[in-house]
């Protein structure tokens, strides 16, 4: 007869009947209650990925500059002079819908130790957040809690949050979207796997002491959220960005020691799943004695040590003639560490509590063996594109877009974040990409993140397409060249079809973009079950990317530059309106095809960039994305306080679309008159359709007989505060 758990039992750590009797058999018995909370965790769907995994394998993951792939803390780049570039997104939405501040900071604390245990030195934060309409109190009280939450983390650790983006709409009111993005440098020979692969090693544990913050952490990020989400509250992890830095100074001091085997932070299920991770990488298994854990308070349970997710841990094994030097590191910056266990084996992970053995799992069924889910998918069909009726006031909707939340200056949330720390920082926040200076070279990284959900709700294929094919737009308009991506896709509940069929088909255009540029996806995120009352989140996938600038004097600005530059449009623009900034300004239902992209043609036209860039042709290059062609070519002349004269421009599409359509492919440049006959041979090489737009100067943007608007009142409109 079928072992049988209660419903309560089960619903308490998120686990169904079928993965229960799963259970009972890779164990041969019945688990206790911590052995099922243990379970509970590491077949959560945050912690296993059982219904994205199989998806995920479509991802290109390897490629000639590739050091580290998905499977560790974060993937590495190489980027030459024997220095790699380590970084990936995560998301810390459910914690942040309950509480903002320290949702947001710990979720930054997080990717900040997934990469100093690397053994990389973190040198930029980025963000991608998403919130419903700011009218509404606890819309604006979730914001408010968020950014400040990031910049009060980043700013004490000291490290720069230099870019991102944010968007607003009511699918997100009460499910925020908080994901956080950190790179790091690291010279390859000090590149940490997090595998304990010899036997007699000890296990240390350092930095603060654990508390009972965050248990089920995993679990309550893997269901949808309801009217109990707030009884959660103790769910949520309340961080310690100073601890953090001590803890981030000794582990890169710890790299430097020869008996140091691994490094691995604690996250989501705390010591459960770092000591899993780490034995069951290295094909061993680990033994650990809870009773050596200092805690932070009185009468905690061995399943309360085991599955808190208290901030600022690290688990590390050392040989054990390493100890001592281990412990002067942990000494000098003033950190506590215990010895609670050794690596074994026998492929078992073995908790005791002093004598009494707790629990005895095969690491194998605990860390591979939840059973993987597969939910019907419902693929939506392909829509029409459709038109709109003629604008009558171009300059009235220009100045209305340019103050949308959607579109207006991000310096009211940039300004609270500190983007100058460690004094790398080139260009910050507010720009087609961030760029940073590599410590000890004249080389620069070109960082983003890019991701409209507005195009996925349309068609996740396209939509996901779009995010790619934008983000390597923005790192190619810097000069720099797309190296690898980390991707966070943020969906609802899955075991609704049209949820699963949303992922599946965005995974796929995710899939078959980054093998179009080329592109791996050495790290990446999923956070499922983003729901509230039965009311999903827009399908939210975010793409964070990377690029490297061989010479940072090459870099190219987005601004224009000069008084009697002329400028130009890059790409041809399409009759597409659905899904973009303006169709939903006029109260349009979110229907139709969205923006397609056709991969040769940014292909060619990120060549063609570089190239130009690289031959120091351009004066400035500025992607044309959400709000269109007048909205980009407005933002470049507020980033240089330039104004701009077009004459009567002509298109084979609507002046709808050629205004405020948001076709891809297509980025605007400024060069000097004399170089014009370059940029023609050079966009003719590389096949990519070239269009006069204006000139330069003034101190008004005007296009034409439609719209004559003083710069000043631009930027009035534009830095409307939130």
């Amino acid at each position: 007869m079928p072992a049988v758990a209660t419903r309560a039992r089960l619903e308490a750590v998120a686990l169904s009947s079928d993965e229960y009797q799963a259970i009972v058999r890779a164990l041969g018995r019945e688990p206790n209650e911590l052995e099922l909370g243990m379970f509970g965790a590491l077949w959560s769907e945050h912690c296993s990925y059982k219904t994205s995994k199989a998806l995920l394998r479509q991802l290109p993951t390897e490629g000639p500059h590739v050091l580290q792939g998905p499977g560790e803390n974060a993937g590495a780049i190489d980027i030459g002079d024997g220095l790699a570039v380590v970084f990936k997104i995560e998301s810390h939405n459910h914690p942040s819908a309950i509480e903002p501040y320290q949702g947001a900071a710990t979720g930054v604390g997080g990717i900040l130790r997934d990469v100093f245990a690397m053994g990389a030195r973190p040198i930029a934060i980025l963000d991608a957040l998403r919130f419903g309409p700011l009218e509404e109190g606890r819309n604006r009280h979730l914001f408010q809690g968020v950014v400040a939450g990031i910049g009060g983390y980043g700013n004490c650790f000291g490290c720069p949050t230099v870019g991102g983006e944010v968007y607003f709409d009511s699918g997100y009111a009460d499910n925020p979207i908080v994901n956080a993005m950190c790179v790091g440098i690291v010279a390859h020979h000090r590149l940490r796997r997090a595998r304990a692969d010899r036997s007699g090693d000890l296990v240390l544990l350092v930095g603060a002491d654990t508390g009972r913050d965050g248990i089920h952490g995993a679990t309550f990020a893997s269901v949808e959220m309801d009217e109990r989400s707030t009884s959660r509250r103790p769910a949520v992890q309340v961080g310690n960005p100073f601890l953090e830095k001590l803890l981030c100074e000794a582990c890169l001091r710890l790299n430097e020691l020869d008996g140091v085997t691994a490094i691995q932070d604690l996250g989501a299920a705390g010591l459960t799943s770092a000591a899993a991770e780490l034995a069951h990488r290295g094909r061993r298994g680990i033994d650990l004695d809870i009773a050596q854990v200092s805690r932070r308070e009185h009468g905690m349970t061995g399943y309360d040590v085991m599955l808190s997710e208290s901030q600022e841990r690290m688990l590390v094994v050392v040989r054990p003639e390493a100890e001592t030097a281990a412990r002067e590191v942990f000494n000098h910056f003033e950190l506590h560490a215990d010895r609670v266990g050794s690596v074994t084996s026998n492929g078992r992970i073995r908790v005791r509590d002093g004598r009494s053995v707790e629990a005895d799992i095969p690491l194998k069924a605990l860390v591979d063996g939840v059973p993987s889910r597969s939910p019907a998918a419902e693929v939506p069909d392909k829509q029409p594109s459709l038109r709109m009726p003629a604008i009558e006031e171009p300059e009235a909707i220009l100045l209305d877009l340019m103050a949308r939340p959607n579109l207006r200056s991000r310096r009211p949330i940039y300004r609270t974040y500190d983007h100058q720390v460690q004094d790398n920082t080139v260009w910050g926040p507010g720009y087609d990409a961030a760029l940073l200076r590599v410590p000890g070279t004249n080389k620069g990284l070109a960082l983003t993140t890019d991701g409209n959900p507005w195009y996925v709700a349309l068609d996740p294929y396209e939509g996901t397409k779009a995010a790619v094919a934008e983000a390597a737009r923005n790192i190619a308009c810097t000069g720099a060249r797309p190296l690898a991506v980390t991707n966070c896709l943020n969906f609802g509940n899955p075991e609704r079809a049209f949820v699963f069929g949303q992922l599946q088909e965005s995974v796929r255009g995710l899939a078959d973009a980054c093998r179009g540029f080329e592109l791996p996806v050495v790290s990446g995120n999923v956070s499922l079950y983003n729901e509230t009352s039965e009311r999903n989140i827009p399908p939210s996938p975010v793409i964070g990317m990377v690029g490297l600038l061989d010479d940072l004097s090459a870099r190219c600005p987005a601004g224009f530059q000069a008084d009697g530059d002329l400028v130009f449009l890059l790409g041809d623009t399409q009759e597409e309106l659905a899904g973009s900034e303006y169709w939903r300004m006029i109260g349009a239902r979110l229907e139709g095809r969205p923006p397609i992209v056709s991969l040769e043609m940014e292909r060619r036209l990120q060549a063609a960039l570089l190239d130009s860039i690289g031959r120091g042709v351009l004066r400035c290059a500025h992607d044309v994305s959400d709000g269109g062609l007048l909205v980009a070519l407005a933002e470049s002349a507020l980033f240089s306080g330039r104004g701009l004269r077009c004459p009567g421009i002509t298109s084979p599409v609507s002046r709808e679309a050629f205004y405020f359509g948001e076709s891809q492919g297509r980025v605007i440049v400024s060069v000097a008159p004399r170089r014009v006959p370059e940029l023609q041979k050079l966009m003719a090489k590389h096949h990519v359709p070239l269009h006069a737009i204006g000139v330069v100067g003034g101190e008004d943007f005007q296009v034409g007989s439609d719209i004559r608007i003083p710069l000043e009142s631009l930027r009035q409109a534009w830095e409307t505060p939130f």
